[in-house]
């Protein structure tokens, strides 16, 4: 019975009269450029990237057919000697994480520098946070190429993969490393559907009502078919979107696939993360205890969001995997090292093969977003002969062979004569290639790195409401202390350009204050007075320095002392009965360990604050409330913090101002041992304090 199906794991099942699989780009520019030699009436490219200035070129690196080796020249050329022919080409509009790696200004190297009938349409018809990634070439709606390679720069390499090789440079002429990746080519009726599905995305994106075509042949005489009169499946990601529902046929593929193996699975994949897929190749290698699964990935990621995102996701995919696998399963890099020259190649392809029961090409890598975020396209085919199997079989050898420096008959004889996938992997080696352990080290465990996986990894389309409530529980204290920070700086603000700084200063405070000098209630208004200008954010330093200029410095220090713990106390029970509940939401469960640490040692910290200006007094006040910190910790800290500060500026006035412009050592000196010892009493009261509390 076929697991292939319909509407389950594949969108369509359709015959091809030959399909051939192109291992890495010289192969794959090579046909790519035969056929559109052979075509006379359309070209359609559907791609994650397309770049003007790729050299469409085979292994020699140079054409032998009279038109330009540059992509967009050579589109150009052939559409003027091609009355008929038209050509369309459809680039995903990437996100600015990948302006990078990007040509400048696509519109302008492949619209306006290009002939009218070449026609480029910018594709933003994908959700937020999604990727056109199917990449797609169709000719004649005749013959179709689908997998894991765009026409874009930086992919060009044979499969020998040597370490140097003066034709593997960007258009920069920059040297880059070997590149690893692989296409399938088909005809018949699985060229027409795949026409029609890249069609169906040129019309999403540019308008319009999709129709298919066929015209000849263009196959390219070059290519060698690897099978003939052979049913391909068709499986594809679509996200949901604009009312469409979402498409996950390559994941269910992927997990189906899984559990036919019995002996072997051979992956190539860029990215591996998808905690499916993990569970369920652990869950068939405990099932079977004979089967080993093999894994080609990348030795590392390459960029920044990569590394935070990609890596951490395939630690976890690998632990799952070597837990129940063991020594039957290994993941895996090409390492080269010829002479002097030791590097490793990239793997960008996206493979996988089942025994010789099943073979898989495509766009979708194991990771969350080409499960259902973004668009992907794969092609599979079911053996269904012994012809066919065998044609699995050479397709995975020469895969294997390739990284290990060998043919396709070396792994073939290793194989029937040690029966191992896994020991070949191991043993394999010639020419300076080999197949090396992959060591990622541990997870980043970072908050930073949780949230850009999220966003660079989704299993699903990026609904920005949620990305906002997730933002909002991983960053609640960064975000409390912003926008603390923006009360702050809107008070200062206030205080500048307001009619406040003109009704509350300095002298306004004075008159008041002497006004009740010599009364016998005096210290209930500079208590009233204290408590009111705490409420707006008022200079506690000016209140203290002008109740000591107006009732001297002993009653300046009973005054100022008294206002000042009184204010204190009053925002405290303010903020103990007002933001308890509040501060618990904003700083959420992870955070509640922290804030445990801080009521512990409440009357350090409490001095630490008075000590340190770190933030205005009055918000220490209502945080010191709302975090739960003892009231006689509070207290007490209070008067050991500002005691120096208070009879400091209560006695020396107007003085501190010059000590401030110009001290010496000797008050540099005073000032440090008055901080220590401040530091010193606070930690002994603390502990005093704490075994009062253990005792009671």
């Amino acid at each position: 019975m076929n697991f292939l199906r319909p509407n389950h794991n594949v969108w369509r099942i359709e015959r091809a009269a030959r399909a051939a699989v192109l291992i890495d780009a010289a192969a794959f520019f090579e046909a790519v450029r035969g056929a559109c030699l052979k075509a006379e009436r359309s070209i359609l490219v559907v791609g994650w990237d397309i770049d003007s200035r790729t050299q469409l070129v085979g292994a020699d690196g140079t054409p032998a057919d009279g038109f330009a080796s540059g992509f967009a020249d050579f589109l150009s050329e052939l559409v003027q000697a091609r009355p008929e022919l038209q050509v369309h080409l459809l680039l995903w509009d990437y996100s600015l994480l990948y302006a990078g790696e990007r040509e400048l200004l696509p519109r302008l190297s492949l619209g306006w520098r290009t002939p009218e009938r070449v026609t480029l349409c910018i594709d933003n018809s994908v959700p937020f946070g999604s990727s056109q990634h199917q990449k797609i070439v169709v000719v004649d709606d005749a013959v179709a190429f689908s997998g894991g390679l765009d026409l874009t720069i930086r992919r060009w390499d044979t499969t020998s993969h040597a370490a140097e090789n003066s034709h593997r440079v960007d258009p920069s002429g920059h040297p880059y490393r070997p590149f690893h990746d692989v296409q399938m080519m088909v005809d018949g009726e699985a060229a027409r559907a795949l026409a029609l599905l890249a069609r169906e995305r040129w019309c999403r994106a540019y308008g319009g009502k999709p129709s298919v075509e066929p015209h000849g042949d263009p196959w390219p005489e070059a290519v060698r078919a690897d099978f003939t009169d052979v049913e391909v499946g068709i499986a594809r990601t679509q996200p949901r979107y604009n009312g469409d529902d979402a498409v996950r046929e390559a994941e269910t593929l992927f997990v189906d696939s899984i559990d036919l193996a019995e002996r072997e699975i051979y992956i190539e994949n860029q990215f591996l993360s998808s905690a499916l897929i993990a569970d369920r190749l652990a869950d068939r290698l405990a099932r079977c205890p004979q089967l080993e699964v093999v894994m080609v990935a990348p030795r590392s990621h390459d960029s920044w969001v990569e590394r935070h995102t990609m890596r951490n996701g395939r630690i976890r995919f690998w632990q799952r995997v070597r837990a129940a696998g063991s020594d039957r399963v290994r993941l895996v890099y090409p390492a080269v090292e010829q002479g002097e020259h030791a590097t490793n190649t990239m793997i960008h392809s996206k493979v996988m093969a089942v025994d010789d029961r099943f073979l898989r090409i495509g766009s979708a890598n194991m990771n969350n977003r080409s499960m259902g975020a973004d668009t992907e396209c794969d092609l599979a085919i079911e053996a269904q002969s012994d012809r066919e199997r065998a044609a699995i079989r050479e397709i995975r050898n020469r895969l294997l062979g390739e990284h290990c420096g060998v043919s396709a008959a070396d792994v073939a004889a290793f194989l029937d004569r040690d029966g191992s996938l896994v020991r070949a992997a191991d043993r394999l080696t010639a020419n300076g290639h080999r197949l090396r352990p992959i060591d990622d080290g541990e997870p980043d465990e970072s908050g930073l790195s949780d949230v850009i996986e999220r966003i660079a990894d989704p299993p699903r389309p990026i609904r920005p409401t949620r990305l906002a409530r997730h933002l909002l529980a991983r960053f609640r204290p960064l975000l409390v202390a912003l926008a603390c920070g923006l009360v702050v700086l809107g008070i200062a603000l206030a205080w500048r350009y307001t009619p406040l700084s003109t009704v509350v200063t300095a002298d306004n405070v004075r008159a008041v204050l002497k006004s009740v000098r010599g009364e016998a209630w005096a210290i209930a208004v500079v208590v009233l007075v204290f408590v009111l200008a705490s409420a707006i954010i008022f200079p506690l330093n000016l209140l203290i320095l002008t109740t000591a200029a107006v009732f001297g410095p002993w009653l300046g220090i009973l005054y100022g002392g008294t206002g000042t713990v009184s204010s204190a106390l009053v925002m405290f029970f303010i903020g103990g009965r007002l933001g308890r509940e509040a501060l618990n939401r904003m700083l959420g469960k992870r955070w509640q360990h922290g804030l445990e640490g801080v009521r512990k040692r409440g009357l350090l910290a409490v001095v630490t604050f008075r000590l340190l200006p770190i933030a205005p007094f009055t918000f220490v006040n209502l945080a010191a409330g709302a975090s739960g910190i003892r009231f006689v910790d509070f207290l007490v800290g209070t008067l050991i913090g500002m005691l120096p500060g208070l009879v400091l500026m209560s006695v020396m006035g107007d003085r501190i101002i010059r000590i401030l412009a110009e001290p010496s050592a000797g008050d540099i000196a005073i000032l440090v041992v008055c901080v220590a010892g401040l530091i010193g009493l606070a930690v002994a009261a603390q502990s005093f304090l704490g075994r009062r509390g253990d005792r009671a």
